[in-house]
């Protein structure tokens, strides 16, 4: 597993003295460095974060196994924000104030990333967080390593409209700001450069269950597209409840920002089939990189595991600070920060990707065709998109 992720321009290096590689007290010694990971391993978002805490841990795994980082091996202290935005903060001071740790891989919803901010830019920690989001952030204190809006919903808007003629558009999603930004975003284009027209639009609250009014207004509209923002545990009952009313992929295009292989696991596969999801990471990518990924993440978790978009973003999380720490022969976040603009990752999962000055990741978006297997069939591939988290025209 050693070469399993190849960081472009490195060679490995002596272990440095903890004075020279640690001048700002985090909890590094000459054996060991200790980083935090932050997710709601309980509540309605533990569907979609338990995918990214495994993938971080086996990453962290990988990398103790190859040697560690600057000769350390890497200690994990677990926290949980349990769906609650306010535990996120309080938490995120504990890891940067108490325990000192190295670097944070933590959050899945913009909601959790917004409460620890101000602690990460006011400690000065790094968080890495591999949620696709709705842009309009850039910090020193971040990577992100999932996509912003730009990069999956422009791009995933134009092959709808390309490959469906699509006209007419009903905008759903959790209320809460990723999505209503992101849907914000989304009718600015289908106004303004697809010259489309959005039909409809409704936000629900995380955890919320019954769809059964919103589904009449579906069935009275009769969009082109249902395009679906939806979070967490409810896509369970959305899904089930479209089918049992009916909407199915057979008469209704339904294009989804918010649906990965994680949540599938939960609504299971024969509830979607035929509809898209937009994202830049599918488990049936085919390609040798995604093929060791998938192996060694199944012989860890289960046959039965899967990955999903986020899930294989926050694998990158540990990978890309390795590089960093590396590059800058320290651990003070300062020049990880520093180090980190230009770092590549060729042999990522995902295929490639490369650290953008604005601390986003240029990577492409794929289009993919859920089946009843709970898979998605990659019907698209966009060249790399460079990230832009400020768009003119859509703010």
């Amino acid at each position: 597993m050693a070469a399993l992720l190849a960081i472009t321009g490195l060679t490995a290096q002596a272990k440095p003295p903890t004075s020279e590689v640690n001048t700002t007290g985090l909890a590094v010694t000459d054996d060991t460095v200790t980083v935090g990971q932050l997710h709601s391993a309980t509540g309605t978002m533990a569907i979609s974060e338990t995918g990214s805490i495994q993938a971080e841990q086996l990453a962290i795994d990988q990398i103790n196994a190859a040697g560690g980082v600057l000769g350390r091996q890497i200690k994990v202290i677990k926290e949980d924000g349990a769906s609650d935005w306010p535990t996120f903060a309080e938490k995120a001071k504990k890891l940067l104030v108490s325990d000192k740790v190295g670097t944070v891989f933590g959050c899945w919803t913009s909601a959790s990333r917004k409460a620890v901010l101000p602690v990460f830019e006011k400690e000065n920690g790094m968080l890495y967080y591999p949620t696709f989001y709705e842009g309009l952030e850039q910090s020193k204190n971040v990577i992100y390593t999932g996509q912003e809006a730009t990069q999956q919903i422009i791009a995933g808007l134009d092959w709808i409209v390309k490959e469906k003629k699509a006209k007419t558009f009903y905008l759903i999603g959790s209320d809460y700001i990723w999505p209503r930004t992101s849907a914000k975003i989304a009718r600015k284009h289908i106004e303004n450069v697809i010259k489309g027209t959005v039909v409809g639009e409704e936000y629900y609250a995380l955890g919320h269950t019954q769809f059964g009014s919103l589904i009449n207004k579906i069935k009275l509209k009769k969009p082109d597209v249902i395009y679906a923002i939806v979070v967490g545990g409810s896509n369970v009952s959305f899904y089930k409840q479209l089918k049992a009313a009916g909407i199915t992929s057979a008469k209704q295009t339904l294009l989804t920002i918010s649906v990965t292989e994680d949540e599938v696991l939960g609504i299971g596969g024969e509830n979607l089939v035929g509809f898209y999801s937009a994202m830049k990471y599918f488990q049936s990518l085919d390609n040798e990189n995604n093929k060791a990924f998938v192996k060694a993440f199944k012989d860890k978790y289960g046959a039965n595991s899967v990955i999903g978009d986020v899930t294989q973003a926050g694998y990158l999380g540990p990978w890309l600070w390795k590089a960093a720490v590396e590059k800058a022969n320290s651990f003070d976040i300062d020049k990880i920060a520093a180090a980190s603009p230009g770092l590549e990752l060729t042999t990522a999962p995902e295929g490639y990707v490369k650290v953008h000055p604005n601390h986003h990741l240029w990577s492409k978006l794929r289009i993919g065709q859920w089946q009843d297997d709970g898979q998605a069939k990659v019907l698209y591939e966009s060249e790399l998109i460079e990230p832009d988290p400020f768009p003119k025209g859509y703010q």
